[in-house]
């Protein structure tokens, strides 16, 4: 069987979220993330394959909080791919993925420098995970070693896993049926995913006539498969 050309997209509402930090949480444990010690990321080497952006809107005694979680943007034409020197970071053209392969990185970080998302991190050390944490790491995901760069994948394990199983049972993808960590964990449902080519998806609807629709420096070109919905008055510069 055949497998279907796939466009995985985000969307992301920030009218409904909170900044509660549980996606972040999800993604270090579903992609065994190491935890990265108050002094090194006082240096600048914080590990976090999302985070959570916080901007402040109005003024005192009026102010509010507005928050964008922040992963990988996996650009349809991303600035980071050009520059790898060893093509460790290469384009899925079935599946329109910004792939990171890592026994090719080197270390070089020229992909970080281009990133203008900031959402690509070197790792400086071999990870440490104390007991009992070790018992927790999943196997679907491998432990990165020093002098590597990291990012977010969508989860692109539960994607494989589950074209595997659609394969085997001879069934075209179901929509809703990859569901990355930190879409399945998002307590207020900010955070959809699904494939953009397919017309009757969660994504597609959404997105379908939504004039609350952007993309984060989309002036520069770099057509990103995260999709933001705006939370009620503009707030972001785009």
């Amino acid at each position: 069987m055949t497998l279907a050309e796939h466009k995985w997209t985000m969307v992301v509402d920030l009218d409904k979220c909170t900044g509660c930090g549980a996606c972040v949480v999800a993604c270090h444990a579903e992609n065994n993330v190491p935890i990265v010690s108050e002094e090194q990321t006082i240096q600048g080497r914080a590990m976090h394959w999302m985070r959570i952006e916080r901007y402040w809107e109005g003024s005192y005694p009026e102010i509010k909080a507005r928050f964008i979680p922040l992963m990988c943007q996996q650009c349809e034409r991303a600035p980071c791919e050009p520059v790898c020197p060893v093509y460790a970071t290469l384009h899925s053209e079935r599946e329109h993925l910004n792939l990171q392969v890592y026994n090719r990185c080197v270390g070089t970080r020229y992909c970080q420098n281009n990133d203008p998302y900031k959402v690509r991190f070197f790792n400086f050390f071999d990870p440490i995970f104390d007991e009992p944490l070790t018992q927790q790491l999943n196997p679907d995901v491998t432990v990165r070693s020093a002098g590597v760069m990291e990012k977010c994948t969508f989860c692109v394990q539960r994607i494989r896993r589950a074209e595997e199983r659609a394969r085997l049972e001879e069934r075209p993808l179901a929509d809703g049926e990859v569901l990355p960590a930190c879409v399945q964990t998002c307590p207020p449902g900010a955070l959809v995913f699904g494939d953009l080519n397919d017309e009757a998806s969660a994504v597609s609807q959404l997105l379908s006539g939504n004039a609350r629709q952007f993309k984060l420096l989309e002036h520069l070109g770099t057509e990103p498969s995260v999709v933001y919905l705006k939370g009620g008055t503009s707030y972001v510069s785009t």
